[in-house]
């Protein structure tokens, strides 16, 4: 074979043969990634458009030394307007001071009406502050608790109960009691864990926000102005803590 003659054989093969490949590589399945696909979401319910909160309590309710937009109650009521959209009528019956005995006297005597979305709960600790035999709590909780149902249109899934604070992680704790601040914080669970048990026992939704004020000396921000009650701050994480109940209560 002539040499020119071969080097156009070779390069007539090598186009075929390319070609081949071609084919081969054009003919082979293409692999593509599926597409990720997101599970539907679950829209939240909606609650109602016009919601009636009623906040039953003490100091901690009423926000002793701390402005009147920044008591838990307030905020709580900000955040569910901004959240829904909706308009929320609050009213508050509570009074710094006030034990079990005094909440009790006083929504006999205000007689509210029966038609509250909401209704929440926080008292006991005057109970304990001013010495007064448990038994006393061990009574009237439940009381207040049937109360608070009765007022929440007789449905208790609108009903939210809230722990006491332990004000021993205060200032004012620690100069009151001392190295005895454990005591009150021993006594504050002794009212906690039986407010608790009752709330369980009867499926009424309970919230501890105990924890929050047990930072307070740690972190003084906590701690309003006059060195004992909750700060705005605090309130807030009040709030936060409260809300998955609050939604559920308010989504029936």
């Amino acid at each position: 074979m002539k040499p020119h003659f071969k080097q156009i054989v070779t390069v007539i093969l090598s186009v075929f043969l390319l070609s081949c490949s071609s084919d081969e590589s054009d003919s082979k399945p293409t692999t593509t990634t599926p597409p990720v696909v997101n599970p539907p979401t679950t829209p939240q319910p909606p609650i109602p458009s016009s919601v009636n909160y009623l906040a039953l309590g003490d100091s901690y309710t009423i926000g002793q030394s701390v402005c009147a937009t920044c008591r838990f109650p307030e905020q709580l009521k900000t955040s569910l307007t901004a959240m829904y959209s909706s308009s929320i009528s609050l009213k508050i019956i509570a009074t710094t001071g006030w034990t079990t005995s005094n909440l009790i006297s006083a929504i006999n005597s205000q007689n509210p009406e029966s038609n509250y979305d909401l209704v929440t709960l926080l008292i006991g600790v005057n109970n304990q502050y001013q010495h007064r035999n448990f038994s006393v709590y061990e009574q009237e909780f439940p009381e207040l608790v049937n109360k608070a149902i009765m007022l929440a249109k007789s449905d208790k899934k609108n009903v939210v109960v809230i722990s006491i604070p332990d004000y021993a992680y205060t200032p004012y704790g620690q100069a009151l009691a001392g190295n005895q601040s454990s005591t009150i914080s021993t006594e504050i669970d002794q009212y906690n864990t039986f407010a608790e048990k009752y709330c369980n026992n009867n499926q009424i939704a309970f919230v501890s926000i105990t924890d929050i004020t047990r930072q307070g000396l740690n972190n003084p921000s906590l701690v309003a102005s006059d060195g004992l009650h909750p700060s705005e701050i605090a309130y807030k994480m009040f709030v936060d803590k409260m809300m998955p109940k609050v939604k559920t209560a308010l989504q029936n």
